[in-house]
């Protein structure tokens, strides 16, 4: 998988920009293929507003929980090193690569996005990391470790998962920033810190505030 493959996609939602390496702030040990920092400006044409609404790149952003669950496992490696790994919803995969890079024994990304999945092959191999892939969790035919997971519950109707992830590992973390700890039962607070989406879209300053959760 290359970056001509995955801008190619990216062109689908998004003609106006390309993507290009960029080194992460909070884990530079990590270089994702992510949409170029001038993307926000300028006024966005009518079709291209439309395309973005039906089927958004989420991918070719490096959003601030993913990055800072990136960072908390690349700083506690023996929590992950000789794990299986599941990331459910890898985006990039930016949280996959650095479960790799932790030395985990196995490492699944599952996004039912397949251009999600094409972004998260081109970045690890970027990043020179051996991941599989998973299009989507019920086919998922091997017990793993761990669950990782970051910015999933953008969407109310996602909370279910925070029943569904401890079924599939004993150990289930998760990474968010557009959660009330109250909604968050059955789930105890690891980490925070603070992050923007990379490049930055100048969100709400509450959106910044990211909070790392292990299932109880």
């Amino acid at each position: 998988m290359n970056l001509e493959t995955i801008n190619r996609n990216l062109a689908m939602t998004i003609d106006s920009s390309q993507l290009s390496k960029t080194t992460l702030p909070l884990c530079p040990q990590i270089e994702l293929y992510l949409i170029a920092a001038d993307y926000s400006q300028g006024r966005l044409g009518q079709s291209e507003m439309l395309a973005i609404l039906d089927a958004p790149a989420y991918w070719a952003f490096c959003w601030a929980s993913g990055q800072v669950l990136a960072a908390y496992i690349l700083a506690h490696p023996y929590e992950f090193k000789n794990q299986s790994i599941l990331d459910f919803g890898c985006g990039s995969g930016v949280v996959a690569i650095a479960a790799a890079m932790s030395g985990a024994s196995r490492v699944i990304a599952c996004d039912i996005d397949p251009m999600a999945l094409d972004a998260a092959r081109a970045n690890a191999e970027l990043n020179q990391v051996t991941i599989d892939y998973l299009a989507n969790v019920d086919d998922l035919d091997v017990p793993v470790d761990t669950v990782i997971a970051a910015d999933v519950l953008y969407d109310r109707d996602n909370l279910s998962f925070l029943k569904s992830l401890p079924d599939l590992a004993n150990n289930v973390i998760i990474a968010d920033s557009r959660v009330k700890d109250v909604e968050l039962h059955g789930y105890h607070l690891l980490d925070r810190q603070e992050a923007t989406t990379i490049p930055d879209l100048d969100e709400y300053k509450e959106f910044n505030d990211v909070k790392i959760y292990r299932a109880d």
